[in-house]
């Protein structure tokens, strides 16, 4: 039988002070479970009888059998997918340790959207981007509906919050500054290099005037349609086109 304290302490994680507090987050679904036990040892896992766990080279401390209905009451899905499992926060990379000079890095200023910073993720792995800096006001990476958007990427990619300002004032002169703005130069003619920041700015406004005051090169994603009836692309959408072009060259 599943615990009482269990169901609570898993239930608590939906929210971001529970997580800093215990240092641990959730995942559900058996590709994001397996992709975080391949590098992450796992606290606890649930898992109905009908789910085989593969082997990994990180066991759970814990492993509960549990009823598909007990499932459901831990579970932050509609449908809960066969397993869940209690991981610990991985450690942030430091600053210093960045290397923008040598590759490129996601920053993100501002995204509030759980599904879009977990999407992005994914699409930071995909295009072999192992590491997404976030301003403090970004949504946490670890919000259950991020990790599940993320569909595994985020055991392989590296996020860290810190003052976007600073970060880039830091690396000024060695790293260049790429941020996606309507007065920017179309991003399919202008000059790219394979490494540097870059910026993704907030669903409704944007990168913010304190980081739009240190971007080095304005990119524009050039609408091909009819601008009086989109406004702008999801910003999720836009950092895949973004990374694509960067990759592609």
């Amino acid at each position: 039988m599943l615990e009482k304290n269990l169901i609570k302490l898993i239930r608590s994680l939906e929210q971001k002070k529970y997580r800093k507090r215990t240092s641990l987050f959730v995942a559900e679904g058996p590709k994001t479970v397996v992709d975080l036990m391949s590098r992450i040892k796992p606290k606890v896992i649930l898992a109905t009888h009908e789910w085989i766990c593969p082997a990994t080279k990180n066991e759970p401390e814990r492993f509960i059998t549990v009823t598909e209905g007990e499932l459901s009451k831990a579970s932050f899905l509609q449908h809960p997918q066969q397993v869940m499992g209690l991981f610990p926060i991985k450690q942030e990379p430091k600053v210093n340790e960045l290397s923008p000079q040598q590759k490129l890095i996601l920053a993100l200023d501002g995204v509030q959207d759980p599904g879009n910073l977990g999407t992005i993720i994914r699409i930071a792995d995909w295009f072999g981007v192992d590491t997404v800096a976030c301003s403090y006001d970004t949504v946490d990476a670890y919000n259950p509906k991020a990790v599940q958007a993320t569909m595994g990427s985020i055991a392989r990619v590296n996020v860290l919050y810190t003052d976007l300002a600073q970060l880039f004032d830091r690396y000024a002169g060695v790293a260049p500054v790429y941020g996606t703005s309507l007065d920017g130069d179309s991003i399919y003619e202008a000059k790219l290099c394979n490494h540097g920041f870059i910026v993704m700015g907030n669903e409704g406004n944007g990168i913010s005037m304190p980081i739009r005051q240190r971007i080095s090169k304005k990119l524009l994603i050039p609408s091909f349609g009819n601008n009086e009836t989109v406004e702008s692309l999801n910003v999720a959408i836009a950092t895949a086109i973004t990374c694509s072009e960067f990759r592609r060259r």
